[in-house]
């Protein structure tokens, strides 16, 4: 490779590329749509998973924004851009929000100038770290500057803690980044499950692990444990769609295995 060269990993399928994928997005290459394919046939509802779970991502920061008054997001696993991105989304409530996206993929840095038209009142910013190394992150947010951590933050973990296996310390890594942030700070959180299709979820996981990105879905009560002695707001964990519906808010009239994804929002007292 040439330096000064940007290994984009076209080689080999990447989540942020698949999840790209299963969104109707463009931003993927071959080998993330062959293995994105592999998925849909063991599980075609994957596509309903996705875009349910982009629906409560949406509902989750405008609730954060508009009714617990959060200025503050801490976006992990951001992932490609896609309209509306969360910095538009909360900046609609209040343009003087900030968002600080991290993320590692390669491909997210070469598309960061899309994550960075803030309005001119709010910020945003990119920051390359890795969740699962808790105190790099929050070391790049507080060199970054975007965000002040003397003040109250939504941390946002949307459909990344299952890619995090028990081995790499989820739950440990969960604790640290909230233990940087002040009370008053919430953790919005969803979370893939195999508690209603556990073979095909299985088949899931498995294949992922084979393409290089290891996964592990958790049940309910292992969801929950994220959220321990945090205050869970109505209505607690729930199946995606079922958080805080709202009219023409993702798909509608599907079935809690379609979704397969748990959702919860709690504050930090």
């Amino acid at each position: 490779m040439d330096e000064g060269v940007t290994d984009l990993g076209q080689d080999r399928p990447h989540s942020a590329r698949m999840y790209d994928y299963y969104l109707g997005g463009k931003t993927n290459y071959a080998v993330d749509r062959e293995a994105a394919e592999a998925v849909i046939q063991r599980f075609p509802a994957i596509l309903t998973t996705a875009r349910i779970n982009r629906a409560f991502m949406h509902r989750a920061v405008r609730f954060l924004a508009a009714e617990c008054g959060i200025r503050q997001f801490l976006d992990i696993g951001s992932g490609i851009p896609t309209a509306p991105n969360l910095h538009e989304v909360v900046q609609a409530v209040d343009a003087r929000c900030r968002v600080a996206y991290v993320d590692t993929d390669p491909i997210v840095l070469a598309y960061a100038d899309s994550l960075l038209t803030s309005s001119r009142e709010g910020r945003t910013s990119y920051l390359e770290a890795s969740v699962t190394d808790p105190e790099a992150v929050i070391e790049a947010v507080e060199e970054d500057g975007c965000l002040s951590l003397d003040e109250p933050v939504a941390l946002t973990l949307h459909a990344l803690l299952h890619f995090v296996p028990d081995d790499q310390d989820a739950y440990g890594v969960v604790e640290r980044l909230l233990a940087a942030l002040p009370s008053g700070s919430y953790l919005s959180l969803s979370h893939c499950t195999g508690d209603f299709a556990p073979e095909s979820w299985q088949a899931i996981t498995d294949l992922y692990t084979q393409k290089g990105t290891p996964a592990q879905v958790r049940s309910h009560a292992e969801v929950s444990r994220f959220f321990n002695h945090l205050g869970l707001v109505k209505p607690d964990l729930v199946v995606a769609h079922r958080w805080r519906p709202e009219p023409a808010s993702g798909p509608s009239l599907v079935t809690d295995a379609d979704a397969s994804l748990y959702a919860g929002v709690a504050k930090k007292e």
